[in-house]
């Protein structure tokens, strides 16, 4: 018999900048500086993502449009993967995301699902949780815990058949 499953997820709202740490500061303004590089040309939105690493330092990364819209990529993936090349034994302790228009202030942006998928993929891969600054309406800031809360019903290694 069908039965309902509650998921509770848990997201501080802060109501500005000032209630940041000064760890989340530092990520937080390199997410909002990366937009500058941004690769958007035809959607005119520019989006950064930061993450704060374990010794302290900073890895950005930007969104990269192509004209073959297919082949451009987000700034969580382009942070995340080039991480994983450039510093793969660094953990990630923080990350941010900031996005805003060509011409205009900063804005709310979400993650896309598959920027979601590959961001619970490296939380799971330095098996301890990775937290998460998005950019919320009126100047908010949402806090995340997790990467993980983003997708609570992720696919990862264990929905894959094992070889032996």
């Amino acid at each position: 018999m069908a039965h309902p499953l509650h998921l509770t997820i848990t997201v501080e709202v802060l109501d500005s900048e000032a209630e940041l740490s000064p760890a989340e500061a530092t990520v937080w303004h390199q997410a909002r500086a990366a937009t500058d590089h941004s690769y958007a040309p035809y959607s005119h939105f520019h989006v950064g993502a930061a993450l704060l690493l374990d010794d302290g330092s900073v890895f950005r990364g930007t969104n990269q449009e192509n004209a073959a819209y297919p082949s451009g990529l987000c700034a969580e993936r382009t942070a995340l993967f080039g991480l994983a090349v450039n510093q793969p034994d660094r953990h990630i302790v923080g990350m941010a995301v900031a996005a805003r228009p060509a011409t205009g202030a900063f804005g709310p942006a979400m993650p896309c699902g598959a920027c979601r998928q590959v961001m619970t993929e490296y939380e799971n891969r330095q098996g301890r949780p990775i937290p998460l600054l998005l950019p919320g309406p009126n100047g908010s800031i949402y806090r995340f815990r997790s990467l993980g809360d983003l997708l609570p019903f992720q696919f990862n290694a264990d929905d894959l058949p094992k070889v032996k």
